[in-house]
């Protein structure tokens, strides 16, 4: 459940091996309160997380330890997929 009471996904494994094109359940709020998925801060909507689709470290993908916004690239997914671990290469200075 999200802080707000919402169901995110029905079970676990749904949540990061969700089928393409399926949305995630309810809203996502920053810690601000602001809904992610509909709030203008976030043009891309993606989830950064340099693993690979079984949650392991993919390495040299996650931006240096997400400690750069140069050059380089991350694992990111998009939300509405409802894929967390859907590995896509973003730049890390994406916002």
């Amino acid at each position: 459940l999200c802080p707000q009471g919402q169901l995110l996904a029905k079970s676990w494994s749904s949540l990061f091996n969700g089928k393409a094109g399926a949305a995630l359940r309810g809203s996502i709020y920053s810690f601000n309160g602001r809904n992610v998925l509909t709030d203008p801060l976030w043009p891309h909507r993606l989830t950064w997380h340099g693993s690979t689709p079984r949650g392991g470290q993919a390495r040299r993908q996650d931006c240096q330890g997400w400690r750069s916004s140069g050059a380089g690239r991350g694992l990111a997914a998009p939300l509405a997929e409802g894929r967390l671990l859907a590995g896509q290469r973003h730049n890390c200075s994406e916002a």
